[in-house]
């Protein structure tokens, strides 16, 4: 069994000056951490690596240094479920067509954006988004607890410090 922290919309420093302690409670024991964009500074990536193995994309509000270095989409495989990370403000994340056309075969996209928590299946697919843990009206992280090929998402609401 693993226990994957997913973040997105961290926005720091532009938003807010630092991540929510909260955060780094939660994530806490996780085997990795999946972030899905508008990181805006790798200073964030280098406090939650400190945690656990971190997989980040970029998002459209990361500067040009994030956007040079990291990807705007990834496949990772955690036991027998393969996850879909993207900021997801490419595609129509709303289309089962879009997303395989984007993403290949996966079994769960992950993606930020519209700052708002949800999960939901598309067709097979299940869809996550954590939330904004800073700029949006709420403030949510997301777990996942995977156990051979099935997966289940979570949030938890963080408050800024």
């Amino acid at each position: 069994m693993k226990r994957i922290g997913v973040i997105s919309d961290t926005h720091i420093p532009s938003r807010a000056k630092a991540m929510p302690g909260k955060v780094f409670e939660l994530f806490e024991g996780a085997d990795m951490i999946f972030h899905a964009g508008d990181i805006v500074s790798f200073d964030v990536l280098h406090e939650l690596e400190l945690l656990a193995p971190v997989y980040a994309v970029a998002g459209n509000m990361d500067n040009w240094e994030v956007r040079l270095e990291l990807p705007l989409k990834r496949t990772i495989i955690v036991e027998a479920v393969t996850f879909g990370l993207t900021h997801g403000h490419l595609f129509n994340v709303r289309s089962e067509r879009a997303i395989r056309e984007a993403m290949g075969d996966i079994d769960c996209l992950i993606y930020g954006h519209t700052h708002k928590a949800a999960f939901e299946y598309i067709d097979d697919i299940g869809i996550f988004n954590p939330g904004a843990t800073v700029g949006g009206t709420d403030s949510f992280v997301g777990l996942i607890t995977v156990d051979g090929d099935n997966f289940t998402p979570d949030w938890i609401a963080v408050k800024r410090d």
